[in-house]
């Protein structure tokens, strides 16, 4: 079976404590639920969560949807962006199965990136490392007035900006990529075919600004 790697890259600095941390664990939930009520995701999405704060760290590696089990997140410390960039390229070599003479490899991984702040290292040199990873497309939003949209700008052309890091603009995010994911999974069942960016993707919510 090919399967869709689907990985979440998720600020949990310091900035986010308190009601945007608890905002972003109940929209993965919900993004969560909703994925494994459609038939074509659940059939082909896998789902890996990467945190970063001081460090990155894989707190779920690429996991099936119905095996999946929300992780412990807590917010605290500064912003390792460079971290999580150079992590999730070495997890995409490692859990990424490619194409050979004797099979069909994975689909090419979907990337989510949230932070609503600026790194704090040096992510100019992991974003070559990251770059040169195959992904059907990257899409990194900038939550709150305390993130660089230039930044994100840099990682992906795909950036999308929340003006307030409240409860109902975060889970409005993570509706619109469980959205994102069901297209991308109904779109490779029947076609055989990746969405590779916004304009094929469901037209984002209100709270979700395409940063151009």
């Amino acid at each position: 079976m090919r399967r869709l790697p689907v990985y979440l890259l998720l600020d949990t600095s310091g900035s986010m404590n308190g009601a945007p941390i608890e905002a972003v664990k109940n929209g993965v939930q919900v993004m969560l639920n909703s994925l494994r009520q459609n038939p074509q995701a659940i059939e082909t999405a896998w789902l890996s969560v990467i945190t970063f704060d001081s460090t990155a760290r894989q707190l779920v590696p690429l996991t099936d949807l119905s095996s999946f089990q929300m992780p412990s997140i807590t917010a605290s410390g500064t912003t390792a962006f460079g971290q999580a960039l150079r992590l999730v390229a070495s997890c995409i070599d490692r859990e990424v199965a490619l194409t050979t003479a004797e099979q069909k490899g994975d689909w090419k991984p979907l990337v989510f990136i949230m932070t609503d702040g600026v790194p704090t290292d040096d992510w100019n040199t992991a974003l070559p490392e990251f770059q040169k990873r195959k992904t059907a497309f990257t899409v990194a939003c900038a939550a709150g007035n305390g993130a660089d949209s230039a930044v994100l700008k840099q990682v992906t052309p795909n950036v999308v900006r929340l003006d307030t890091v409240d409860t109902n603009s975060i889970g409005q995010f993570f509706t619109w990529v469980s959205a994102s994911i069901g297209v991308s999974s109904t779109r490779i069942e029947d076609t055989g075919k990746e969405v590779t960016g916004l304009d094929e993707l469901p037209p984002p919510p209100a709270e979700l600004n395409i940063v151009v």
